[in-house]
């Protein structure tokens, strides 16, 4: 190997944070790393530099690149990697060959890096694929747009690959803009308050920390971003204004995770059975408004049946107090168990305390379905702090942050009755159905009208 790959130098051209990055990088103290902040940070750069003079120091080593969509990866990523060779003053033919069938690098050294894609699949939902691979170090690129599990899994998988033969401490480079995602809550959250963990490291860079950018983006930004993308990408702001049809404010969705205050009460259970293969089974076993989140894969009804008796003699639960969505494959259990069953079009209930028509009769709430009036009510509860949830897993605490930010109301149809963006819209944008979300908001059913009988059950 030619001697001058014994030193590359990053030239940051007096950038402040990607040396504060690159220090991280080499601190053997520092093992998770989250650079980034805004829009033109100079993240893909730095992460550039940082694995690939990784993989040319140290030879068979292993390392991946990771972003929710390959295309992303070599449409935006792999054109940096000239640039920073270029950087080097050396030719990137000479040292790596990029294999485009297979999306690696192979360095002439032996080293390898890996281009993965992150996107969600149906058919591993825990991305477990992940697991089993063996790496050096990695980077996560545009981390806002991954889901906890994929992150985790791929940061299990480093410190696998020849770390001891060169003895180097397991790295993982994380890059991305803000978002309300797990970059919010468990790196800049503790970033502000002063609570990161010692093996942590968070910089946040901003636009105007890159020498390099051209005053024309910046300029062009201004002018072609919104209110709320110039906060998030331009000023780097991690508490930008969500969306203005956002239901649920992004923090009070995790206080619900930690509202140990909320007191026992009356046991519910509510169940949202799966309907396809991807969309899973889940079971809330209540406590007044705790809730014990549970779910399994898709079953045959006989054995979704059973697993939901089981969770009634678990919670020592009443038929009366048992709803399962009705719409799907749930009608089986609710006509076996006779229970409940909940009915996402069914017409909104009379409140607990209606207004009445002059006619004597209760005015129902202004919704276009139940389903949107239990929606609409759980916001609102989990607004003002009302709901706890407990959960099994950190992944089913991501996937429930994630389906409850997406309940939003949908624009107002022309009798001006309230509703939420349905089901199948929400699907597309998170890839799975919202089932933990349905199964959390159908325990407002009893909160709406508790004197609910059997013969007036199915709405």
């Amino acid at each position: 190997m030619k001697s001058e790959l014994l030193y590359l130098p990053f030239n940051t051209h007096g950038n402040e944070k990607q040396k504060d990055c690159a220090r991280a990088w080499v601190d053997p103290d520092i093992t998770d790393i989250y650079y980034g902040g805004a829009k033109g940070g100079a993240k893909s750069f730095t992460g550039v530099n940082l694995i690939f003079a990784d993989a040319l120091t140290y030879p068979d080593t292993r390392y991946f690149i990771s972003r929710k969509k390959l295309n992303d990866l070599r449409k935006f990523t792999v054109p940096t990697v000239s640039k920073v060779f270029e950087s080097w003053g050396i030719k990137p033919e000479h040292y790596i060959k990029f294999n485009g069938s297979d999306n690696f690098y192979q360095c002439t050294n032996g080293s390898r890096i890996l281009l993965l894609e992150a996107a969600y699949m149906p058919s591993d939902p825990l991305y477990e694929r992940f697991g089993s691979m063996e790496f050096t170090r990695g980077w996560i690129e545009e981390a806002g747009e991954f889901e906890v599990a994929a992150k985790n899994n791929l940061a299990a998988s480093i410190g696998r690959w020849k770390n001891d033969k060169h003895k180097l401490v397991r790295k993982l480079l994380q890059t991305g803009n803000p978002s309300k995602n797990y970059t919010y809550r468990d790196y800049y959250k503790p970033f502000i308050n002063g609570t990161l963990l010692p093996h942590q490291k968070f910089i946040q860079a901003f636009i105007q920390d890159n020498h390099m950018i051209d005053s024309g983006y910046i300029e062009q930004l201004q002018q072609s971003l919104s209110k709320n993308e110039k906060a998030r990408l331009l000023d780097g702001n991690w508490e930008y204004d969500d969306d203005p049809s956002a239901l649920i404010q992004y923090d009070k969705i995790l206080d619900c995770f930690t509202n140990t205050f909320i007191p026992s009460g009356e046991k519910y259970i509510t169940a949202d059975i799966a309907r396809t293969g991807g969309d899973k089974i889940v079971i809330i076993e209540w406590d007044g408004w705790r809730g014990k989140v549970r779910y399994e894969t898709k079953q045959t009804l006989d054995v979704t049946t059973t697993q939901i008796a089981a969770a009634m003699a678990r919670n020592m639960t009443g038929k009366s107090n048992v709803v399962i969505d009705q719409d799907g494959m749930g009608g089986g259990p609710v006509d076996f168990l006779k229970v409940h069953g909940f009915k996402n079009g069914g017409s909104p209930l009379p409140t607990n305390n209606p207004e009445y028509d002059v006619k004597g009769n209760p005015i129902k709430e202004n919704f276009d379905y139940l389903k949107s009036q239990c929606y609409f009510r759980l916001a609102e509860r989990i607004n003002k702090n009302g709901i706890y949830l407990e959960c099994e897993t950190e992944e089913v605490k991501q996937w429930i942050i994630e389906e409850l930010e997406q309940v939003k109301q949908k624009a107002l149809d022309s009798d001006m009755k309230k509703g939420v963006v349905p089901k199948d819209k929400v699907k597309e944008l998170i890839g799975r159905s919202p089932d933990f979300s349905d199964a959390i908001m159908m325990r407002e059913y009893f909160d709406l009208k508790p004197s609910l009988t059997f013969a007036s059950a199915n709405y």
